[in-house]
């Protein structure tokens, strides 16, 4: 049988997700990993899972272990409405859809909302993972421009003047991969170019609870709610294999993301649902995000005391006052994918930047570093260490 004649047009446009590929070599012995997205699992709340276990099996018995709804385990939908009201986000349980992590809300929006050719504006750079879940979709993607302070609205308000623009994608607080966070200026600035023009922003908040310092800005949903879509999760908050997420969308696009979703998975898991809604409505979140902050910033602390210890004076990086990433900017003509090879041979991995963005040849001077996987000293180690491998390439590169 020739397969190949079997797949779908759509198969061209999706790849192997690189990060995930690379978290295939970091899993090897001894290797130091500053690569994924992934929270620790100190950071995960074992001490009351059995707990919560119990008071799901007491209050719900067998039907925590039944088909429920494709909205979403009516319990939770009630605790995320409360938990989004904390974020000053207006709606209702009937207004909250449950996903399977904020891939599964993603991969609808995508299923609805994008025809082949569509144009998708999107930060440069911008979420890999968003771009996995959009691409089977054949998008043409539109690179809205960035400082350290997150996108340009001048930028944005210029592509959506030259053309149709299907929606824009926008991670704004601790942005995946550069850790930067959206002002409230220019939050003010995107909402009202959404209202004016009457465009659509998907707002992904994955990272929004995961503050150190400063203080916490409004979600773009609370500035044009009739323009966003919001979309999160319960996965660095909670434990990221229940696989927990939500959206908050308008109306007309919110059912049909129901009908998408009946489709996708028919319903996330009830039980981990059930799970998630005791969680919410018990206080544990409250009590439990705290000790979250309490691992991860001394972390995020001693990867920015490294770098300027370790890594050569014409490198810039975020300073992120929250989430889970920094980023580093290497001189033009820096390839880090070649200082990535070098790195793993010497037992250190990272993301090469270039991965994060959606025109071939940017970002090859960039690399995401992410810092909650890891002790105080051995990341301390793994950014000596890439400090020297950058150090040699740059000698390498002059002789």
């Amino acid at each position: 049988m020739n397969t190949e004649t079997l797949f779908a047009h759509r198969t061209r446009l999706m790849s192997a997700n690189a990060i995930r590929e690379i978290l295939k070599v970091v899993s090897k012995p001894g290797m130091i990993s500053l690569a994924g997205g992934i929270p620790s699992p100190d950071s995960f709340p074992m001490e009351i899972m059995q707990e919560l276990t119990g008071k799901v099996l007491h209050k719900y018995g067998s039907s925590a272990f039944q088909y429920d709804r494709t909205e979403g385990f009516e319990p939770l939908n009630e605790a995320l409405s409360i938990y989004l009201q904390k974020k000053a986000i207006q709606a209702d349980s009937k207004e909250v859809i449950v996903t399977s992590g904020s891939q599964g809300g993603l991969m609808a929006l995508g299923m609805v909302l994008i025809s082949r050719g569509d144009r998708v504006a999107v930060e440069s750079p911008t979420y890999l993972g968003a771009l996995t879940a959009l691409n089977p979709f054949e998008p043409e993607y539109v690179q809205i421009e960035t400082d350290g302070d997150g996108i340009l609205p001048e930028s944005l308000e210029a592509i959506l003047k030259a053309g149709p623009v299907k929606f824009v994608y926008l991670n704004p607080t601790f942005q995946n991969p550069t850790g930067r966070t959206l002002t409230l200026e220019r939050r003010q600035a995107v909402a009202g170019i959404l209202k004016r023009t009457g465009s659509l922003l998907v707002e992904d908040d994955p990272y929004g609870d995961l503050r150190y310092r400063g203080t916490a800005l409004p979600p773009v949903k609370t500035l044009a709610p009739d323009n966003v879509v919001y979309v999160g999760s319960l996965s660095k908050v909670f434990a990221p294999g229940l696989r927990i997420g939500y959206a908050v969308a308008p109306e007309p696009i919110r059912r049909w993301m129901v009908l998408a979703k009946q489709g996708i998975d028919l319903h996330t898991s009830t039980f981990n649902q059930a799970l998630a809604s005791e969680y919410l409505f018990g206080g544990y979140l409250d009590k439990h995000l705290p000790e979250i902050i309490r691992l991860y910033k001394p972390k995020q602390e001693a990867m920015l005391v490294s770098l300027s210890k370790h890594f050569p004076r014409e490198y810039r990086w975020s300073r992120p006052e929250g989430g889970m990433f920094i980023w580093v900017e290497g001189p033009k003509g820096m390839d880090m994918e070649t200082v990535y090879a070098k790195a793993v041979e010497k037992g250190v991995a990272f993301v090469p930047g270039k991965f994060f963005f959606t025109r071939d040849g940017d970002g090859n001077e960039t690399m995401r570093l992410n810092y909650t996987m890891s002790d105080v000293p051995t990341l301390d180690r793994a950014v000596r260490i890439l400090g020297g491998v950058i150090k040699n390439f740059n000698e390498g590169a002059q002789s």
